[in-house]
């Protein structure tokens, strides 16, 4: 079924610029999201999601209410929403696996909306900006391909991704929204930037760098985040990368080093400290072949929890 804007087609062949044109809606929404003020999301109700990671909530979940990501440069963010249901998904895209990405976030929103057969599909997409390598272009059109091919329609609601993301600051070209947050409750989405990436930030961080796929990190009906059990094979070479300098990690490890905010090397450095200490993260970190679990406290905070002996789960 088609990807569409109010009763019309997406025409996924044009540019994101040529799309929004095509669609005035679409600049106008653009422009009010850029214009906001950059909000500061704290650690309560909230849950990060990182590269590569998608999670998916609905209004009834009693401790989680907004889902964000940021650091998104060539990367995109994809909001996925079914009004009936008010199921909602963010993830984190950077053009590893799309298409199977997208099949991901639609089956997710849909798997909770089964009991909410009315409503819609509404999308939200942002992130990239003129990049020297087209990397936000190209990841820009297979996210429209891969979504215009799923089952349902989907009504493309919100689009500032690529040319409509992109500002240019002494020659240089940078994304101007690096993150966005959605409340799961009101649907509203902003632009933000965040406190709290826990639980198992490095944890989950070296997953993605050692070459891990898009995983869903949260159980809806638990109310838990799930991470793991994770393999890894040993990073290549790692000591050589440890003892280079930040111009050269920024320049090796980033598709946009220009573009990078200013946490992106110290970052870096600590996922691959956290791979060093860990060759083998089924030996020292998933020894018993379960995942690590942990639920959304009252005060923000993130605490482990272990199932017992006959399967249930204790604090």
């Amino acid at each position: 079924m088609p990807l569409v804007i109010g009763s019309q087609r997406v025409d996924i062949t044009e540019s994101a610029a040529r799309i929004a044109r095509l669609h005035p809606q679409l600049e106008e929404r653009a422009k009010a999201l850029r214009s906001q003020p950059t909000q500061r999301i704290g650690p309560k109700g909230f849950l990060y999601v990182q590269q590569r990671e998608l999670a998916v909530t609905t209004p009834n979940d009693r401790l989680i209410s907004v889902l964000g990501s940021e650091d998104a440069t060539t990367c995109h963010i994809v909001v996925l929403r079914h009004t009936g249901s008010g199921a909602t998904c963010l993830a984190h895209c950077d053009g590893s696996d799309t298409e199977n990405e997208v099949a991901a976030i639609f089956n997710a929103v849909k798997s909770l909306s089964q009991a909410s057969p009315d409503g819609r599909l509404e999308l939200h997409l942002v992130g990239g900006f003129i990049d020297q390598r087209c990397l936000s272009q190209k990841l820009t059109s297979q996210l429209l391909e891969s979504f215009d091919s799923q089952p349902d329609d989907i009504h493309l609601v919100t689009f500032c991704v690529t040319e409509l993301n992109d500002t240019e600051e002494n020659g240089i070209h940078l994304p101007i929204i690096y993150g966005i947050a959605v409340n799961v409750k009101t649907a509203e989405i902003c632009k933000a930037t965040f406190e709290d990436r826990q639980p198992e930030e490095d944890l989950r961080s070296a997953y993605t760098l050692t070459g891990g796929t898009m995983v869903n990190i949260y159980n809806a009906k638990t109310e838990q985040v799930i991470i793991g059990p994770y393999s890894w094979i040993p990073f290549p070479n790692i000591d050589f990368w440890l003892e280079q300098d930040d111009d050269q990690i920024l320049e090796c490890f980033s598709t946009s080093p220009l573009a990078e905010p200013p946490h992106f090397v110290a970052h870096i450095r600590s996922t691959l400290q956290y791979v060093k200490k860990n060759p083998h993260p089924a030996k020292s970190i998933f020894p018993d072949r379960k995942p690590r679990v942990y639920k959304k406290q009252v005060d923000g905070s993130w605490e482990r929890v272990f199932p017992d002996s006959a399967g249930k789960v204790t604090f």
